[in-house]
């Protein structure tokens, strides 16, 4: 004997099974971001202190992310904002060449990175870029991170992000640390944290970026 065909789910007075698929759809077919890192003079400069010595390497491949992007390009700065009342006070009494105001040269862009987006920079005082605003401009798309310094801001955003339910993929070889070996360091523990959190490169995220 055969059965009866099963019927289709029913959906309930508020559209919960509409909602579930579409919701779904969107987050399998989202676009992903690119989020370049404070690629500002104070961390990438040749003559800043805390200049890294890969960024001129990591900005090449910079650029062939975010001409692959189609616009989805997020830069960002950590501006010298943050209440000397807290303990960013014993930061910038470590560190007085940082202590500056926020309009100061060198926590400009540094030059060809401004036209890779069209959109204003994300400025924030925290390592960390993750938060409400990041969210807000580019919704719950995947993210490919890059930027400086790893071992500081990068892995920042990156682990927030992924604590926050996003998927980032960190492209290794587009950013830059401080030195090397912090940079090795920082890519060793973001690897802890897949599937949230994948540590990449370029050329694979090249492929998430042009499907």
């Amino acid at each position: 004997m055969t059965g009866s065909p099963l019927p289709e789910p029913v959906e309930g007075p508020s559209g919960g099974l509409r909602a579930a698929r579409s919701l779904s759809e969107r987050s399998e077919t989202k676009a992903p971001w690119v989020v370049v890192i404070d690629p500002q003079n104070i961390f990438a400069a040749a003559d800043s202190a805390w200049g890294s010595p890969m960024f001129p390497a990591a900005l090449e491949n910079i650029r062939r992310l975010a001409d692959a992007a189609d616009g989805r390009v997020l830069i960002t700065r950590w501006l010298p904002t943050a209440d000397r009342s807290t303990s960013w006070g014993d930061y910038f009494a470590a560190w007085p060449f940082a202590d500056r105001p926020a309009d100061d040269p060198l926590y400009d862009l540094v030059p060809g990175v401004r036209e890779l987006s069209a959109h204003p920079t994300l400025d924030l005082p925290t390592f960390g870029k993750w938060g409400a605003e990041l969210e807000r401009r580019i919704g719950s798309a995947p993210v490919v991170l890059t930027g400086v310094s790893t071992d500081c801001c990068v892995i920042s955003t990156a682990l927030a992000a992924a604590d926050a339910g996003a998927r980032v993929t960190v492209a290794a070889d587009a950013c830059a640390g401080s030195t090397p070996e912090n940079h090795a360091a920082a890519l060793a523990v973001m690897g802890l944290y897949p599937p949230q959190l994948k540590v990449s490169d370029t050329a694979t995220a090249l492929q998430l970026l042009r499907p």
